[in-house]
C-alpha cells in the first residue's frame, strides 16, 4: 500500500444472520461452506514466501528482484493457462518520481495482465488486479513485503487458477501492477493507456495488503460511491471465518478519524476515470512497511478465508445481472 494507513468506526458484518438479512440472490452467489476450499492453500503461501524471498530484494520497481519477481508472475500465468490482455502479457512504460529532495528516473517498469474470456458475456470484464512491487532495500535492509503486497499477488494467483478452468460469464483480466510504491504509476498508465475499454470493466476488485489483521477483519471500501457493493460483499462473506469491515472510502468527518483509502492504492485511478471499483485490505499492522513483514507472520487460516472471500465476490459479482 502506499502510505500508512489509520482509522477506526467502520461497520463490522458480525453475525451470518446479519448477512443473510440482505436481498436474496442467485444459488450461485453464495458463498461455498467454509470447508469446501477453493484454493489451494499450500500454494498460495508458497507464492507468498517465493515473492518476499530474499533473492526478491524487495521487489522495487527496475531492480534485478523486480524483475525476478515479474518472471515469477509470468511463469505462473502460463503455467494457469490464463492468455495474454493484448499482444502480450507486459505492458512497459517509464516515469519520474520525485520527492522533495529528488528525482528518479524508473525507465524499465512493467505492467502484468491476463485474460480469461467470458462464456457468455465476454464483452463485460470483472478486473482483478494487485501490486507486485514494493520498497526494495532501505538503508541496507531488505523489505520483504510479505502482507504488502505478496499476498494480493497471491491471491490474484489463486483466483487466476479457479477462473482458468472454470470460466465465468463475464471476461476476467488480471493485472499485476509495478510502480505502485511510487504513486500508483503502474495503474495511472493503465487508465491512461488501457490494453481494454475501460467501460467495459464492470467492476475492479483491488488486493493491497490482504494477509494479516490483529482482529481478524478485512476492509471491504468502495460502498460509500455504490452501495449495491455492501450487499454483494455480504453474500459473498456469508459462512466465512472472518470479519468484513465497510469504511475508508469518504474524507474524514473529524481531524485525526478514519483515513479515506480512495488514492492510497490502484484502485484510486480507476475511480477517477469512473470505474466501479472495490478495494480489500487490512488496517496497518506493525511491519507496515519494515524488514519484518515476512511471511511466517502471516496466519494461514485468515489469509486462506480472504483468498476465499475474494474469489466469492467475483463469483457472486459474475452472477449479478
Amino acid at each position: 500500500m502506499l502510505v500508512a494507513l489509520a482509522g477506526a468506526g467502520y461497520y463490522v458484518a458480525t453475525t451470518v444472520q446479519q448477512r443473510r438479512a440482505t436481498a436474496a440472490a442467485p444459488p450461485v452467489e453464495q458463498a461455498a461452506p467454509a470447508s469446501a476450499s477453493r484454493i489451494d492453500a499450500a500454494r498460495l503461501l508458497a507464492d507468498v514466501e517465493a515473492l518476499s524471498a530474499p533473492a526478491m530484494e524487495g521487489r522495487r520497481t527496475g531492480t534485478p528482484g523486480n524483475q525476478r519477481a515479474q518472471a515469477f508472475i509470468l511463469a505462473r500465468f502460463r503455467e494457469l493457462g490464463v492468455k495474454p490482455a493484448g499482444e502480450g502479457y507486459e505492458q512497459k512504460f517509464s516515469f519520474e518520481h520525485r520527492t522533495k529532495t529528488a528525482k528518479t528516473a524508473y525507465p524499465d517498469a512493467t505492467n502484468l495482465v491476463a485474460l480469461v474470456p467470458g462464456t457468455a458475456r465476454p464483452d463485460d470484464v470483472l478486473l482483478v488486479s494487485a501490486h507486485y512491487d514494493h520498497l526494495g532495500v532501505v538503508n541496507g535492509a531488505v523489505h520483504p513485503g510479505a502482507d504488502d503486497n505478496a499476498s494480493g499477488v497471491a491471491i490474484l494467483l489463486q483466483v487466476a487458477a479457479y477462473v482458468a478452468a472454470h470460466p465465468l460469464r463475464q471476461s476476467v483480466v488480471f493485472v499485476a501492477f509495478d510502480g505502485e510504491e511510487q504513486g500508483l504509476q503502474g495503474a495511472k498508465h493503465f487508465v491512461a493507456h488501457p490494453p481494454i475499454d475501460l467501460k467495459r470493466i464492470r467492476l475492479m476488485v483491488n488486493l493491497d495488503m490482504v494477509s494479516r489483521s490483529d482482529t481478524a477483519s478485512i476492509v471491504a471500501s468502495g460502498a460509500a460511491f455504490d452501495p449495491t457493493l455492501k450487499d454483494l460483499v455480504n453474500r459473498a462473506a456469508a459462512g466465512r471465518q472472518l470479519k468484513v469491515a465497510f469504511g475508508h472510502d469518504r474524507p474524514p468527518a473529524t481531524p485525526g478519524g478514519e483515513a479515506d483509502w480512495t488514492h492510497q492504492s490502484d484502485h484510486g485511478p480507476f475511480h477517477d476515470a469512473g470505474v466501479r471499483t472495490l478495494y480489500y485490505g487490512v488496517e496497518d499492522h506493525a511491519d507496515y512497511h519494515k524488514p519484518t513483514d515476512t511471511a511466517d507472520r502471516i496466519p494461514r487460516p485468515f489469509f486462506s478465508e480472504v483468498a476465499e472471500l475474494v474469489l466469492q465476490t467475483l463469483i457472486a459479482a459474475d452472477a449479478s445481472p
